[in-house]
């Protein structure tokens, strides 16, 4: 005999208290596995495959694509084998060709032993909800068709009598969709597109924002920023972003005179407006800048190149430099507890840089940077890199920075005045890289000049030390010997 378990979405950590429906990987009557992923959800800090504690028949969904889920809001109700899911007991009783996966994961230990924060099988048995006889049903929920013969049809035909199994499911199950961005969904379902009828730019024919873009419009013209720009400014291929300006929304038609468009402030867009809203509110922040001869610098990664090896980018140079700068002016590694009225230097470095991706603006972290080369560096910005443009970031990558690099050059702006990413102390600006007139050992000659800009929480120390800050980093960029000196 079954048991109706009801899994709800657990705590995804880091304070988050819902997610979005991204993409289901079950569905109804599908066998699964203790541990096996059924529902990508996007945070507001990441994508997670969200995998189920209990092994059996899948007999109700909860929720469409693009629905917003609270923490502890049924995702599916799963028909397990009485006793399955007890301590030492198993799924084994699952007959039917589909169920030895589920039988024997569970099998071997009696429980899940996975983790996400707050569930497991061998935790406390998931609450139920009960639902009086012909009460109605939770909007989005699927239904179970009535399954004969035996082993996994039998199971399913006795969890569609229960009063928890609802409507049925009337989306085609002509497989996934190639669409990783949550954005790109939402943008199809306002303009009615229906993106199986797309074929993708991206990699392995993933539909991209300009995809939906340029079908929308019924012309072959590029829309606006569809993602990360690549391959200009500072950081050689490398995706970055402006953290004030940066946010990506969803393009739509101008409204008619007279009406007006309410973009809602949710999901990672909404994490985003609250931290800056509260640096602005929080953090007396001041700005200075200064204009510095780049031409050195280029010359000196184009010769670490040539020497052999994993090659290096800029924007890991400019990490490197930043990490030796924040060595002679510790201070400015710190954060301010206003509660006690203290400042916190901090003894480690985790190197945020912006980066503009499909879902918007993200600060991937780059844990211990003080220790790391410049290819070390290169690489670990590389691979995060990689990972926000995928939207696979794990919580923990994207937070516990002490000091940001801000790479606006890729925009083919020349300065700005970023906001401080709260609750760190300081953040350095780079712009473009770009051939003007410079007066070079007294003579006037063409050379790669870039405008740097740092921004500080006075609090944290005075303009002499912000200066010093910005000159070293300024002579390293020009004089890229300086840094020698101090490893």
């Amino acid at each position: 005999m079954a048991v109706v378990r009801e899994f709800t979405l657990p705590d995804l950590g880091e304070g988050l208290t819902g997610a979005e429906i991204v993409r289901w990987l079950v569905q109804v009557g599908d066998v699964v596995a203790i541990d096996q992923p059924v529902v990508e959800v996007e945070t507001a800090k990441a994508m997670v495959d969200v995998p189920c504690p209990y092994g059996g028949v899948v007999t109700a969904r909860f929720g469409e694509e693009g629905t917003e889920m609270p923490v502890g809001a049924p995702l599916i109700t799963v028909a397990v084998p009485e006793g399955a899911d007890e301590p030492g007991g198993g799924a084994g009783s699952v007959s039917g060709a589909g169920a030895g996966a589920a039988g024997d994961a569970a099998a071997s230990d009696g429980g899940s032993g996975n983790v996400l924060v707050g569930y497991g099988t061998t935790a406390p048995a998931a609450r139920r909800r009960r639902v009086r006889p012909g009460a109605a049903v939770p909007a989005g929920a699927v239904a179970v068709g009535a399954g004969s013969g035996s082993g996994a049809g039998r199971a399913v035909a006795e969890a569609a009598s229960r009063p928890a199994v609802a409507v049925a499911d009337e989306r085609p199950a002509d497989g996934p969709i190639p669409v990783i961005s949550p954005l790109v969904r939402r943008l199809a379902r306002e303009h009615g597109l229906d993106l199986r009828g797309l074929t993708g730019s991206g990699p392995d024919g993933l539909i991209m924002r300009a995809d939906v873009e340029r079908a929308v419009r019924g012309a072959g013209v590029d829309g606006g920023v569809d993602g990360v720009a690549v391959g200009r400014g500072v950081t050689n291929g490398v995706a970055n972003g402006s953290v004030a300006d940066g946010l990506a929304v969803a393009a739509s038609a101008p409204a008619p005179s007279g009406q007006e468009e309410r973009v809602p402030l949710r999901g990672l867009r909404g994490v985003v407006a609250d931290k800056l809203a509260r640096s602005r509110r929080e953090i007396p922040d001041a700005t200075c800048w200064v204009d510095a001869d780049a031409t050195e610098l280029l010359a000196a990664r184009t010769a670490m190149n040539a020497a052999g090896g994993p090659k290096v980018s800029l924007l890991a140079v400019l990490a490197r430099i930043c990490t030796a700068a924040l060595a002679r002016y510790p201070e400015l590694n710190a954060r301010v507890d206003m509660e006690s009225r203290e400042i916190v230097r901090l003894s480690e470095v985790h190197l945020g840089f912006a980066a503009q991706t499909d879902r918007g603006l993200v600060v991937p972290v780059v844990r211990d940077a003080h220790a790391r080369s410049v290819e070390g560096l290169s690489a670990e910005i590389a691979r995060l890199t990689e990972s926000a443009r995928a939207g696979s970031l794990a919580p923990a990558e994207l937070t516990g920075g002490t000091f940001t690099l801000n790479n606006y050059g890729v925009f083919g702006v020349d300065g700005s005045t970023p906001i401080i990413n709260h609750p760190e102390a300081a953040m350095l600006g780079v712009g473009r890289i770009v051939p003007k007139p410079w007066v070079h050992e007294g003579e006037l000659a063409v050379r790669h000049v870039v405008q740097l800009s740092f921004t500080f929480d006075h609090r944290v120390c005075d303009g002499g030390t912000a200066g010093g800050f910005l000159r070293y980093v300024a002579d390293c960029v020009e004089r890229p010997m300086v840094l020698l000196r101090g490893l």
